[in-house]
């Protein structure tokens, strides 16, 4: 199976919306790890299913939390971008692009 590397500042959005949920209602930052875990899982096994973002970047929506997963497949590996709110700041993550 194809390889995932999440960028550092990617896993730290990860790590802030996880303690944001929790904070918000216990147990509610595990789920959001679950179904961030699941999708990855899709994306790995299935990684040209989704649409494109913008040029080679591709987006997978979650369907329970308004987030969706950007990502790049580069060779070998797929490479997640971003884990982005869809209510926020649209395109910041534009200058992550190698």
């Amino acid at each position: 199976m194809i390889k995932i590397d999440i960028l550092e500042i990617a896993r730290l959005e990860f790590e802030e919306a996880k303690e944001f949920y929790e904070i918000e209602q216990s147990g509610l930052g595990a789920r959001f790890e679950d179904e961030i875990r699941d999708s990855l899982l899709r994306i790995q096994q299935y990684p040209q299913a989704w649409q494109s973002e913008r040029r080679e970047i591709r987006r997978y929506i979650l369907h329970k939390f308004p987030y969706k997963i950007l990502y790049s497949i580069q060779d070998d590996k797929i490479v997640v971008l971003a884990f982005a709110h869809l209510h926020r700041k649209p395109d910041y993550w534009i200058d992550r692009i190698e």
